[in-house]
């Protein structure tokens, strides 16, 4: 029987690498085609495949509560998507992607302290090598000035994707399938409504669907291990172990596009391992 405080870090180590390979498909994918309907059908994908799950599991149907913290890990983390493509595209993606990825992990960690209190000194130290090794791997070498956009875009995306994961905690406890399926039907009309608001009339070209189905199996995938993470141990744990997902994105770059790894990304990715040796502990 694993003991609960190391399988939260599996699931956790799960959901960061399907999520990463996730991404890796999507953001393949949205070369090709439209970004917004690449996670469009993304969601769909998980919105087949998750109540199938959930009457294969004979899970019951929750109470209100789980299906309100759904629809809001839905929407939250739909807006938070949106607001950080926007944030890609006009500003800098070596302070974007970071300060996004430190403002995720912030608000479940202080949410975890106010409700189980805080962690251990070496778990805390993990959260801080973490952070250092999601800014070292999401950085770039991009230079220059700091505009505003650069900085308020990237807040306002982590605070989406951090309730996303304060939320998926509040319902976890009672049901997992169920609410997942209702975070991604509020996902996906989320983002179709924000498509259509914003003109994007591109519909995705058939040659990319493959692609964006395996993406969209990995995200619900994704969804899955870190929800189970959150109803077996601590949520800021199980939040920062997840959000080490760019390390996988970035190395099936490495292996499948030949893409280079830059000496801080290769930092970053050991201390990625490092820090979950701290949380571990």
């Amino acid at each position: 029987m694993i003991p609960a405080e190391f399988l939260v870090i599996l699931l956790g180590l799960a959901s960061a690498a399907v999520w990463g390979a996730a991404d890796f498909g999507g953001g393949f994918a949205s070369k090709r085609t439209n970004e917004y309907y690449v996670v469009i059908l993304m969601q769909a994908v998980g919105l087949i495949l998750l109540p199938i799950l959930a009457i294969v599991f004979s899970e019951q149907f929750p109470q209100g509560g789980g299906i309100f913290w759904g629809f809001v890990a839905g929407v939250a983390g739909s807006l938070g998507l949106v607001v950080l493509y926007r944030a890609l595209s006009q500003g800098k993606m070596g302070v974007v992607a970071p300060v996004s990825a430190i403002v995720t992990v912030a608000l479940p960690v202080i949410y975890g302290a106010l409700k189980e209190g805080l962690p251990s000194v070496y778990q805390m130290t993990g959260f801080v090598v973490a952070l250092v090794a999601m800014w070292l791997i999401s950085s770039s070498d991009d230079n220059g000035d700091i505009r505003r956009q650069d900085i308020v875009l990237p807040l306002l995306a982590g605070v989406g994707f951090g309730i996303f994961f304060i939320s998926v905690d509040m319902f976890s406890e009672d049901a997992v399938f169920w609410p997942l399926t209702v975070a991604k039907a509020s996902s996906v009309i989320t983002i179709l409504l924000i498509a259509i608001l914003t003109g994007s009339k591109n519909i995705p070209v058939r040659g990319a669907l493959p692609l964006i189905i395996l993406a969209g199996i990995f995200d619900a995938g994704g969804n899955l291990f870190f929800a189970l993470a959150s109803q077996v141990g601590r949520v800021d744990i199980a939040t920062v172990v997840a959000s080490l997902y760019p390390a996988s994105t970035v190395l099936l770059a490495w292996i499948f596009l030949k893409e280079r790894l830059a000496l801080n990304q290769w930092m970053g990715v050991v201390l990625a391992l490092v820090a979950v040796v701290f949380i571990s502990l």
